[in-house]
């Protein structure tokens, strides 16, 4: 865990004294690329594990609970960040 929160950290590092070069605009689409990887590898090893297919009615409904209730707590987040750290007219 300590591991991918020095990493985060020094990838912010790294942002941040490279945000004026050009070359840092194409790491929006390398991270959707990226991520879309990640989904399909996630898709593939669940859908590889038997036990976790053959169970999946019993999990499914409390995935689907975890799931929206995290949607709305990243949606709740944000409407509070943007609250706070944004005000009206475009002032930060």
């Amino acid at each position: 865990m300590f591991r991918i929160l020095i990493l985060l950290v020094l990838g912010v590092g790294v942002g941040y004294m490279l945000r004026g070069r050009s070359f840092v605009g194409v790491t929006k689409w390398s991270i959707q690329i990226t991520v879309c990887v990640l989904l399909f590898v996630f898709g593939v090893s669940i859908g590889s594990d038997r036990n976790l297919v053959d169970n999946f009615y019993n999990f499914g409904w409390q995935a689907a609970v975890i799931a929206c209730l995290g949607v709305l707590g990243s949606i709740v987040a944000a409407r509070v960040a943007q609250r706070l750290f944004f005000k009206k007219g475009g002032e930060s």
